[in-house]
């Protein structure tokens, strides 16, 4: 199966996504929880961001696929958040 990279066309979201994938690089490669826990309260605030969208149109395919995007990676972010107080 290929895989194939959609793109969003929303200068928001072409804006945040590069950094928030440095952040989840840095995440998947950090060694402790409490790293991973730290990067992740910073992948949550990019997220947030948006979230936030002042542009967020509910008829429109990018801002519905931006908006579920950016809450799958809020609450990944959110578990590694929780796990840190676990461990």
């Amino acid at each position: 199966m290929s895989e194939k990279n959609a793109e969003i066309s929303c200068s928001v979201f072409q804006k945040q996504e590069p950094v928030i994938k440095d952040i989840t690089a840095k995440i998947n490669s950090a060694k402790g929880v409490f790293e991973k826990a730290e990067l992740a309260k910073r992948l949550q605030e990019e997220a947030d961001v948006l979230l936030s969208c002042p542009d967020y149109d509910k008829k429109s395919t990018d801002c519905n696929n931006c908006r579920f995007i950016a809450n799958i990676r809020t609450k990944t972010a959110g578990l590694i958040i929780k796990a840190k107080k676990l461990a």
